[in-house]
């Protein structure tokens, strides 16, 4: 396979809620998914931007179920961006942990049955986690990018990314707010993905609520 490229094909003001954003596209030499990167102020050849590299979770952040924690943490993210007044959003078309939509959906209907979203992965033929993040590096290189606050609860994406070249100087958590309807997949991430969230507030909706609702 070719040695992965990407180039930057447009860009455009989108001005939110949360403040005036600049959202540029990005296409790679291996795939036909547009990968985005949502700008604000000047990142072009700073050191620690707060950046978020977010997967895209059609069911979360469109229409914004309650099953996972994505839509909130995209929104925190853009929050917590505008603030800082200077940041980077990098959205990745990896749907699913890498799995895409319809395997997601199926992975739903097994954790309807009982087990939980690695399990359901694994049993569908996956690994837990197929994501990659040779794209963001390279969104993050492309900007010139120092070194950047990763927002993030899972450390593996921490490695990954100073794995491929990028120095993570800080971790920014994110801690989403803990419902029934999402309790056991959070608690499925901190104890089977390591992922870095308060396991007792888990616990203590868990308790509350031991059939999910």
């Amino acid at each position: 396979m070719n040695l992965l490229k990407i180039s930057q094909t447009a860009c455009a003001r989108i001005p939110t809620a949360e403040g005036e954003f600049r959202l540029c596209v990005y296409q790679t030499n291996q795939d036909n998914k547009e990968h985005l990167a949502v700008v604000l102020g000047d990142v072009f050849g700073q050191p620690e931007v707060l950046t978020r590299i977010h997967s895209e979770c059609f069911t979360g952040d469109v229409l914004g179920s309650l099953r996972c924690d994505c839509g909130e943490q995209l929104h925190q993210a853009m929050h917590l961006i505008a603030q800082a007044s200077r940041g980077i959003l990098i959205y990745l078309r990896q749907e699913g942990r890498g799995i895409g939509l319809t395997q997601k959906l199926r992975a739903y209907n097994l954790q309807d049955e009982g087990y939980d979203t690695v399990d359901a992965n694994l049993m569908l033929g996956h690994h837990a986690d197929e994501r990659d993040y040779s794209v963001a590096a390279l969104i993050l290189q492309d900007l010139r990018v120092q070194s950047i606050h990763l927002l993030t609860n899972n450390p593996e994406k921490i490695e990954n990314l100073q794995r491929l070249g990028i120095p993570v100087t800080v971790r920014v958590p994110l801690q989403p707010q803990v419902t029934p309807e999402n309790a056991n997949y959070l608690l499925t991430k901190v104890q089977r993905m390591n992922h870095l969230l308060s396991l007792d507030l888990v616990s203590a909706t868990l308790t509350r609520h031991p059939n999910g609702s």
